[in-house]
């Protein structure tokens, strides 16, 4: 059974910082230049009262008029803390866990009025999370077609007071969304892999680094494998928006065109956690550079450490 992803969206915080602004307001520990020569120049941060859901909902509302068959919703997020839309001094208050309880994929279902979708939440994946939700939706759809469609979401933002750098990346808080369906879009899944080594889970951001490239290096000859193809074949890597260097690396080590690496949003959004690939995907797709036939490989690291991607056919 053919596979495809369709209706591509995002949100971002409110606030638009530049790096050096946010560097001299003690949010970054990497020097500035060295961010700059990775590629950054700005991040998204939520306002003070924006949360992780309203970020969800910025990005599901574009895409709402497609959701109607909506047999499922995967809400994914990286930080298992913003699994949770309810306010932490309701519990402390009461000791009641319910307050604990209270799932913003519940409350996405009800204001969108997706009253035939069922909720999974996801959320120890890291930042692999959104192409998780997807492979988790394909899998499901395959073993029951009749929910037709499911709608993938991912969601974070950064408590406040956070430092917005993960292993010498600049952060921004944001969602992303698309559907899964059983019905034709323009991309049709075809492979999709992950690797977990949870030895690594709280490695340290230069072992984090260290790791990345054998790593993203195994995921990514695993998953050209599943799909029976090899780097040549690729039209372009539609990767997150990490340090520039290490693609210049990990490009020669997979055997990949480095003008095949895709990810234009770097500069002015950061790395958006899980968001990164939908993101620069719907850019890339928003171009016009794409022909059908054309395949994609999505790929993403994440602490836990997880590595993950996806191979796609533009139809």
């Amino acid at each position: 059974m053919d596979i495809f992803i369709d209706h591509l969206s995002y949100s971002l915080g409110d606030n638009r910082v530049p790096l050096e602004d946010s560097a001299a307001a003690g949010r970054t520990i990497t020097d500035v230049r060295s961010l700059q020569e990775a590629g950054f120049r700005r991040h998204h941060m939520c306002a003070e009262n924006q949360t992780p859901y309203d970020l969800a909902a910025g990005a599901v509302r574009p895409i709402a008029a497609h959701l109607a068959n909506a047999g499922a919703i995967i809400y994914a997020t990286c930080l298992t803390c913003n699994g949770n839309i309810g306010k932490n001094e309701d519990y402390a208050r009461t000791r009641d866990v319910k307050y604990l309880m209270d799932y913003p994929g519940s409350h996405l279902q009800s204001d969108f009025g997706l009253d035939k979708a069922f909720v999974v939440g996801l959320n120890q994946q890291a930042c692999t999370s959104m192409l998780g939700s997807i492979r988790f939706a394909g899998t499901m759809l395959r073993s029951e077609p009749e929910l037709e469609t499911i709608l993938c979401v991912s969601a974070d933002r950064f408590p406040a007071g956070a430092v917005y750098e993960q292993s010498y990346n600049l952060i921004s808080d944001g969602a992303a969304a698309c559907t899964v369906s059983t019905q034709p879009g323009p991309f049709r899944l075809v492979a999709a892999h992950q690797i977990t080594n949870g030895a690594l889970a709280q490695a340290k951001d230069d072992e984090t680094v260290g790791v990345f490239f054998s790593y993203m290096h195994k995921m990514i000859s695993e998953l050209l494998a599943k799909a029976s193809m090899n780097a040549a074949a690729l039209a372009y890597v539609v990767s997150q928006n990490t340090n520039v260097k290490a693609w210049q690396v990990l490009s020669r080590l997979a055997g990949i065109n480095s003008e095949k690496i895709y990810y234009p949003t770097i500069a002015d959004i950061g790395h958006v956690i899980s968001a990164d690939n939908i993101i620069n995907l719907k850019h890339l797709l928003d171009s016009g550079k794409l022909k059908a036939g054309d395949r994609l490989m999505l790929t993403m690291a994440g602490f836990g450490l997880n590595w993950q991607g996806l191979i796609l056919e533009k139809t």
